[in-house]
């Protein structure tokens, strides 16, 4: 999307990546809502399990890293945060891709994650690693550092306020007021968390390769794989001359460890064949 470009009121695509997140947050918002209506006990021990609590990823409990992002227990909380998704997640989409929006993703609920229970455990700004969090705006915030950085300029209606805003300005309060409450001994964690979001996207926007980390680690993982084999059949490529030399016979083997024919050797410079 051009920068300078102004949000309309229409509601954006809900398809891709952004479907699947919204859906499947939206579908264990419920089905923990209705756990604790029929076992509220199971449902609170269930919550226990995938929160994000640091000493219990300290102990082992490393899955809570991935799953406290789909952990909501409010109405509210949900809704604000599911919509902030949809309507940010799908410019993103749009430009990039649902996989590059999904790394993204991901990265900064992750990345923020760690970054976060890592600090508790210093217990600056009375943080603790026995405090728990839980939902979305990790990765939400990564996405928001996405759109500030790659469409800073485009300018969102504050509905139902009669103005709008550009996105870089936009994100800019979100990280004042979560940098507030992390101040203001309210939910020192929670805010934390969502300020690790916003640096591992950060992080993920300026250092992953263009097209995401998986094609950049699929080109990696088969230029090695190459360059393995074409080191293999190099050193075969010697060895076999080495032994056809011990024959009285010669053979010959290109840079790449491919036979030369020496029927089909020509001079570069003889163009007789030429029409």
């Amino acid at each position: 999307m051009a920068r300078g470009n102004t949000i309309s009121m229409s509601f954006p695509p809900f398809a891709g990546v952004v479907r699947k997140l919204v859906l499947t947050n939206v579908a264990v918002y419920f089905g923990v809502a209705v756990l604790g209506w029929l076992a509220p006990g199971l449902a609170g021990a269930l919550v226990d399990i995938l929160q994000l609590q640091p000493s219990a990823v300290a102990r082992g409990e490393i899955w809570q890293l991935g799953t406290y992002c789909f952990i909501h227990l409010g109405l509210w909380e949900i809704l604000f945060a599911m919509l902030t998704l949809w309507f940010c997640g799908s410019l993103l989409e749009g430009a990039y891709g649902g996989r590059w929006l999904k790394e993204l993703y991901f990265t900064s609920a992750i990345g923020g994650a760690a970054v976060a229970s890592a600090i508790s455990f210093t217990h600056v700004l009375r943080l603790s690693p026995e405090s728990y969090a839980m939902g979305a705006w990790a990765g939400i915030f990564g996405v928001m550092i996405a759109i500030a950085l790659r469409m800073g300029d485009t300018e969102f209606l504050l509905f139902p306020l009669p103005f709008s805003i550009r996105a870089k300005y936009l994100v800019t309060i979100y990280i004042l007021i979560a940098v507030a409450i992390l101040l203001k001994d309210a939910n020192e964690f929670g805010a934390l968390l969502q300020l690790s979001g916003a640096l591992a996207g950060w992080l993920y926007v300026r250092y992953a390769p263009r097209r995401g980390l998986a094609f950049g680690f699929g080109e990696q993982y088969f230029g090695l794989r190459n360059a393995y084999y074409r080191a293999k059949r190099r050193r075969a490529a010697r060895k076999f001359e080495v032994y056809m030399g011990k024959q009285g016979r010669k053979v010959s083997f290109d840079k790449e460890g491919r036979y030369v024919d020496p029927e089909e050797k020509k001079d570069p410079n003889d163009k007789r064949w030429m029409n």
